[in-house]
């Protein structure tokens, strides 16, 4: 590992050098984004040089973890994972258990509702259903990789957990939001209170200028899992923030029932 690579390591809160087991995961988890497919994108946001990155992809390539098209240099996931993803199996079905709530939320709200699963210090966009209103202002798809903290989902997830679990995290993504000069320690900190005293978490103007969010966790046993939001122009977040917090909440506990009838040995 290089310099650069302990050093962003050392950021991430990591113990020890990362191995290369652990690298080529981060970039196999990292380009199930689309965003994520150009070596510089890939390097970047596993926090890795990119000499390092393109070691680990060539060996992923050599297993067909990872293909790499000769014309555009970017990189996909190779027909290896598929045979791999087609044996795997989330522990719950989401796009079964939320998808008529983020329809019921789109067509109440006109605005978009999504599904993001907690992995990590990241979530993951699992289902997204696009409101009717003109301008939508969400710019996520399923698959698309968020840290926590960016995003009123990944707020409402820092605040369900313990203490504990949100100081490891909050230890680990400081290198991640120096993109978002308003997800300060402070900012993101008085957010996450903000989130617990009230019950569901709000992000505006944050992470896009004019762009907000509303969110609420959704808990598994007690334990964070992943949070329902909504996005949209600030101002129809600002303006509705009550009636969107009290749906979402509604939402939320219906989830939360199925989940319970669904969860193994239950």
């Amino acid at each position: 590992m290089g310099k650069g690579d302990k050093d962003r390591a050392a950021e991430r809160g990591a113990i020890a050098p990362l191995g290369s087991i652990e690298k080529a995961c981060r970039i196999l988890k990292a380009m199930t984004d689309p965003r994520h497919s150009r070596l510089t994108d890939i390097a970047e946001y596993c926090g890795m040089e990119k000499s390092t990155a393109m070691r680990v992809l060539d060996a992923l390539a050599r297993e067909d973890m990872v293909k790499r098209d000769p014309v555009s240099k970017r990189y996909f996931l190779g027909p290896e994972m598929a045979r791999i993803g087609s044996m795997a199996q989330e522990r719950f079905d989401w796009r079964g258990v939320a998808h008529a709530s983020l329809v019921r939320l789109a067509e109440k709200f006109e605005d978009t509702a999504l599904l993001s699963v907690l992995s990590g210090i990241e979530t993951v966009c699992v289902d997204v259903q696009v409101g009717s209103y003109p301008i939508q202002a969400n710019y996520q798809r399923q698959g698309s990789r968020r840290t926590l903290g960016v995003g009123a989902g990944g707020v409402a997830l820092l605040a369900a957990m313990s203490d504990a679990e949100r100081e490891a995290a909050l230890a680990q993504i400081p290198p991640r939001l120096a993109n978002f000069p308003a997800l300060s320690r402070q900012a993101l900190g008085e957010r996450i209170e903000a989130a617990q005293r009230d019950g569901y978490a709000t992000l505006i103007n944050a992470v896009v200028h004019n762009i907000g969010g509303a969110a609420v966790v959704i808990r598994d046993g007690g334990r964070p899992v992943a949070a329902l939001s909504v996005t949209a122009l600030s101002e129809r977040i600002t303006t509705r923030e009550k009636e969107l917090a009290a749906a979402l909440k509604r939402e939320v506990s219906i989830i939360e029932a199925s989940l319970a009838e669904n969860r193994p040995g239950g």
